[in-house]
């Protein structure tokens, strides 16, 4: 539970933590609240050489409409993305699920940009803005650019950011008048969802994230065909399985992860149609 000897430089601007990134190379890891990358280095899972600090990088805290967008910094905090006005009016599922994200202690150290660059299937965040239709914005020494979440999780832990890249925004659509729901089975309630189910919808047109049903957060993108063809709730619902990998382990069996994404898709469909 000890971690292998690292270096340790803080920086100051997204501009120098991209610079340092780059001076140190692929063995350099940015850190922002810990949370993701800690524990793995504990288990030597994970053995950066340095640790690019960008916890202090305040000007990537913030949680702003943008047309019909939300622009949400990704230094911004789990608790402030939980509490914001502008995310209850605009993207409640997004502020709800915050709110599921471990325990007070962690949603008030952790951040979104920390939680979605991990891309760990099993965390809530990832999953919601996947269903949600959100964009990162990634920045590099060449530039910015943006990343459609169905884009971005590449494979377990592996996303589509390059290794000099820092994630520094999140774009999510505004709600309108749709009908959401988060959906989290778990054992104890700070614990990994054993299944989640992030789901909005809006006549038609919806969108339905699965947590920790495969290596990467899926789309449920066969869901959203059945209700666009008019299927029932319960049709639907019975295809969130289609097509998904979980793993087995001391907690679930691959049938029971299925039957569970089904169910609480029925359950999540349910509430954001009424």
């Amino acid at each position: 539970m000890i971690p292998a000897q690292f270096d340790y430089v803080r920086a100051e601007s997204a501009e120098e933590a991209i610079s340092l990134i780059g001076q140190h190379g692929d063995e350099a890891k940015f850190i922002a609240g810990g949370h993701s990358l800690l524990p793995l280095m504990k288990l030597r899972l994970a053995q950066p050489t340095v640790l690019v600090d960008i916890g202090r990088l305040s000007d990537l805290s913030y949680i702003r409409e943008d047309g019909d967008m939300i622009a949400i910094g990704a230094m911004t905090r789990h608790m402030d993305v939980e509490n914001s006005p502008v995310l209850k009016e605009h993207a409640p599922l997004l502020a709800h699920a915050a709110s599921h994200v471990g325990d007070p202690q962690v949603r008030h150290r952790g951040t979104i940009g920390g939680s979605i660059a991990h891309s760990d299937s099993a965390s809530d965040l990832p999953a919601t803005t996947l269903a949600m239709g959100a964009t990162y914005v990634a920045q590099g020494p060449n530039g910015t650019r943006e990343i459609a979440a169905s884009d971005f999780f590449q494979g377990f832990l592996t996303t589509s950011l390059a290794a000099d890249e820092l994630l520094t925004e999140i774009r999510v659509p505004k709600m309108g008048g749709a009908g959401w729901s988060f959906q989290k089975f778990n054992r104890r309630a700070q614990d990994w969802a054993i299944v989640g189910v992030a789901a909005w919808r809006n006549g038609t047109e919806s969108g339905v994230g699965l947590v920790n049903m495969g290596s990467v957060p899926i789309l449920a993108t066969g869901v959203s065909a059945a209700i666009s063809s008019g299927a029932s709730v319960e049709d639907a619902a019975a295809e969130a399985a289609t097509g998904t990998d979980p793993t087995a382990d001391l907690s679930a069996s691959i049938e029971y992860r299925q039957h569970l994404a089904r169910i609480l898709t029925k359950r999540a469909l349910t509430e954001a149609t009424s």
